[in-house]
């Protein structure tokens, strides 16, 4: 059963999680206008472990990240459509710039992110690492983000 968490309960769900002996992936993101990118992303996340937890920005820090007109989607409708995915099992509002707090609400087994990033370049990773935890980069998906889909719309493209 899909479900978006609140922040409050998230460690005991993780603690219980851990608790049956389940392998917990988390992930984080804005997941503003949801693409094939993303679902790949989350598809491949999810085939890392049992349980897949996703940390969702929150507006205020989209906004922050991307700029004053993202996001597109609010926090809520964002969260809803993640969890209607069937590979994520629960989503998680965060507010703070990084998802640092987060994951030590879940001590993941595994963190992932996509893209270009490096481990070791990654805000999180000396949390996920202290934690025990194991951090991976998925292969980035080319011409498949929010950004380019917002600027094709802009250019008239799409």
């Amino acid at each position: 059963m899909n479900s978006v968490i609140s922040k409050s309960d998230l460690e005991a769900l993780a603690k219980r999680l851990r608790n049956e002996g389940k392998k917990i992936v988390a992930t984080n993101g804005c997941f503003d206008l949801l693409h094939v990118g993303h679902v790949r992303y989350l598809k491949s996340a999810r085939q890392l472990g049992d349980v897949l937890i996703v940390g969702l920005n929150s507006d205020a820090s989209v906004s922050k990240l991307k700029g004053p007109e993202r996001p597109v989607n609010s926090q809520d409708d964002r969260a809803e459509i993640l969890a209607s995915l069937e590979c994520v099992d629960y989503v998680s509002v965060f507010t703070e710039d990084t998802a640092i707090e987060f994951l030590k609400l879940v001590k993941p087994d595994i963190y992932v992110k996509g893209g270009d990033y490096k481990p070791k370049d990654l805000p999180e990773y000396p949390t996920v690492e202290a934690q025990g935890g194991e951090v991976r980069i998925l292969q980035h998906i080319p011409d498949k983000s929010t950004t380019s889909i917002l600027a094709k719309v802009k250019n008239g493209e799409a």
